[in-house]
């Protein structure tokens, strides 16, 4: 049976001076979910938000949160962001493994490997999900997509159609082909962040993606009710 689409908003380009009326948009615009992007500037360039933002919005929605940790040492994190009323928690697979040589060094990005470690992992995971949060492994597009003996551990799995870091990039086409192997192998929620857009979406949806992750999209529309009443259209043509 084909899950419906569901659109979760990053905050990322929303204005945090008004966030508050922010979450509020973002809620009766019909959307599903509130991507909180967590960057520490060593994953990646970045410094954003931490576990503060989520406990600071968590009693102004009942939509589910998902922190996704752009941070290296995710498992120094976890408890934090459960307390802090994450629904979901997303760890990048560039952690639990041997990096490439081109990004294994302070300041190289993006951050890229060939081979998870699952037992490295595994208890991440399982912490996760012992928090009574959903927990979705991410993959850079340069991270081949490999789920092993994990696969049925995991409640999601987000693809980065960009490399992660800066909003407003382009969305890469890599990113279907991941999709779609997904799609065949994998029965959790199959979620898809960067560049989505107009053209994109039905792309990523097509794909096998249930979950559109989106920001300067969302924030930049004219309408964002109708924006996300044609993405959610998507999953039933």
């Amino acid at each position: 049976m084909t899950k419906p689409i569901q659109i979760s908003v990053s905050i990322l380009c929303s204005d945090f001076s008004r966030l508050s009326e922010e979450i509020k948009k973002i809620e009766s615009s019909g959307a599903d979910r509130i991507h909180v992007d967590v960057m520490d500037g060593h994953f990646v360039a970045p410094i954003t938000v931490g576990p503060l933002i989520v406990k600071a919005i968590r009693p102004l929605t009942k939509l589910p949160i998902d922190a996704h940790l752009m941070v290296d040492h995710p498992s120094d994190h976890i408890e934090e962001f459960a307390k802090a009323g994450a629904d979901a928690i997303m760890v990048h697979a560039e952690c639990y493994g041997r990096r490439r040589p081109q990004c294994a060094s302070y300041g190289d990005f993006p951050k890229e490997v060939d081979r998870i470690e699952y037992d490295a992992l595994r208890p991440d995971i399982e912490a996760i999900k012992n928090s009574g949060k959903k927990a979705f492994l991410v993959f850079n597009p340069g991270t081949p997509v490999e789920l092993g003996p994990l696969a049925a551990e995991l409640d999601g799995v987000l693809v980065m159609s960009v490399n992660p870091g800066f909003a407003h990039q382009q969305f890469m086409p890599v990113a279907l082909s991941k999709i779609e192997k997904l799609s065949r192998t994998f029965s959790g929620d199959i979620s898809v962040d960067g560049g989505i857009n107009g053209l994109t979406a039905p792309q990523a949806v097509k794909a096998g993606a249930n979950i559109l992750a989106t920001a300067s999209y969302f924030f930049g529309a004219h309408d964002p009710k109708e924006l996300v009443r044609e993405m959610k259209s998507l999953g039933l043509s």
